[in-house]
């Protein structure tokens, strides 16, 4: 230990999952790991993310299929939804993980999990201050950053004037809001403003763009607008908030700019969903010498080693894609370089993400509008939904099928599934993708009748 800093083999800092598995597997193979945590085990996605809001997102459903009872011949006289049941049943799913999370940690014969807030102080030296009280130094040539990222805040003249609502703060409210208003039209909004919408809440969002979520193509986009409003969700694109302004203590006023004018929208709350920032202000890389682009997020190159040798970022805190599974795949590329001694990279990887809307979209690959910028050769099936016999069965009718495939080799290049479990079936095409199973073996094979996957062959069909 030299200059009080205690010498690990490797510092592992967040225990999002990329990191936590990533610590548990150094230590399981005797590594001396140090693990920090500022809070709580776990990270975005059980803390904050995914765990939370699909427990969430599956109270609403259950509200909206209630409502939808006669439409089965099911006859319910009223639904009432108690937001501090739900906000508890939530609460209760996520103590379970996180606690299950920490306690395994605590196990490891190899690793110290030390709570509290990590800053470099050199290029493989890390100072804590713990959240009892006091500091730690610590050293180590192998240093993994997976601190993880926050939501954003847009620059809204009179913002801060308003108690706004961010994307982990609106799952604390115990009271449906009147009029939520969501400024954002990407997954976070979109999935938030459907929740609140069937837990009786009006809602309206607001999008700057001309379509919601702007990666996706112009028909799942403007059919995703279309099922919202069929919910009774106001959706306002191509709008620029202006200004918000104060009214009351449950009332305020927001003026969007749009082509026809200036437009005014008074509600009770407001959720911001314009995206989220690297945490990484607070870690003072620059002593370290690890480099960040304009944004904060932290260069790395094909193996996710920063500009400082030894020292990785993995998950939210780097560029690309900000989903769990990333992150988790980041684990394993250096799973395999750090203790198999192998040489894998995440070049070409493929990105896959479902959209926790009712009815999901499930996505992977490339959209039939990049096909179409790289100049590929392509050919598009599509299918209504509203002609798969599993979706009519089961009254979940809304959306549709659609799969990208090279007009040469017959390979399924990318799919969008807005339907019914869309993020099941998808998985099915990507697995095709993976084995380089060509579209005619897909429209031929034998899937169990009456299922939604057996829609697949129905799909390719369309293509003859």
């Amino acid at each position: 230990m030299a200059d009080n800093y205690e010498r690990y083999k490797a510092i592992v800092i967040g225990t999002g999952q990329g990191g936590k598995p990533l610590a548990t597997a150094l230590a399981n193979a005797g590594w001396k790991t140090a693990i920090i945590e500022q809070l709580y085990v776990g990270g975005s996605c059980i803390n904050y993310g995914c765990t939370p809001t699909k427990t969430m997102i599956a109270s609403a459903r259950i509200a909206h299929l209630a409502r939808r009872a006669a439409d089965y011949g099911v006859q319910v006289p009223s639904v009432r939804v108690d937001m501090t049941a739900v906000r508890k049943r939530k609460d209760a799913v996520v103590k379970s993980w996180r606690e299950s999370g920490r306690k395994g940690l605590e196990r490891l014969e190899h690793a110290d999990l030390i709570f509290g807030k990590a800053h470099f102080t050199g290029p493989h030296r890390v100072e804590v201050v713990l959240n009892e009280g006091g500091t730690l130094r610590l050293e180590a040539d192998t240093i993994v950053i997976n601190a993880g990222a926050e939501p954003a805040i847009p620059d809204i003249p009179g913002l801060s004037g308003i108690q706004a609502l961010d994307s982990t703060s609106i799952m604390e409210l115990d009271e449906i809001p009147d009029h939520l208003i969501v400024i954002g039209g990407g997954y976070i909004g979109l999935e938030f403003g459907q929740m609140f919408r069937r837990f009786g809440s009006r809602v309206s969002i607001v999008q700057r763009g001309g379509q919601l979520l702007s990666r996706e193509d112009a028909d799942v986009a403007e059919e995703v607008r279309k099922i919202l409003e069929a919910d009774g969700i106001d959706v306002n694109l191509n709008s620029e908030p202006r200004r918000v302004e104060y009214l009351s203590q449950k009332e305020f006023r927001i003026t969007l700019r749009s082509s026809e004018g200036e437009k005014k929208l008074t509600g009770s709350h407001l959720l911001l969903a314009v995206g989220r920032k690297p945490a990484t202000a607070e870690l003072n890389l620059s002593a370290a010498g690890i480099e960040t682009d304009k944004r904060g997020y932290i260069r790395i190159n094909d193996k996710l080693e920063t500009s400082v040798g030894g020292v990785y970022a993995i998950g939210d805190v780097k560029p690309g894609p900000a989903f769990t599974h990333i992150s988790y795949d980041d684990f394993r590329v250096l799973r395999t370089n750090l203790l198999e001694n192998r040489n894998a990279d995440i070049r070409g990887r493929l990105v896959p993400y479902t959209v926790f809307i009712d009815p999901q979209l499930g996505r992977v690959g490339v959209t039939e509008k990049e096909a179409g910028t790289q100049g590929r050769n392509i050919r598009v099936a599509k299918l209504p939904m509203a002609h798969v016999a599993r979706a009519i069965e089961t009254g979940e009718t809304r959306g549709f099928m659609k799969a990208v495939v090279d007009a040469g080799s017959g390979q399924v290049l990318g799919c969008a599934i807005l339907g019914v479990e869309g993020g099941e079936i998808m998985a099915i095409l990507q697995m095709a993708m993976m084995g380089k199973v060509p579209y005619p073996a897909i429209k031929e094979a034998i899937f169990a009748h009456p299922t939604l996957a057996e829609s697949l062959n129905n799909l390719f069909f369309t293509l003859e």
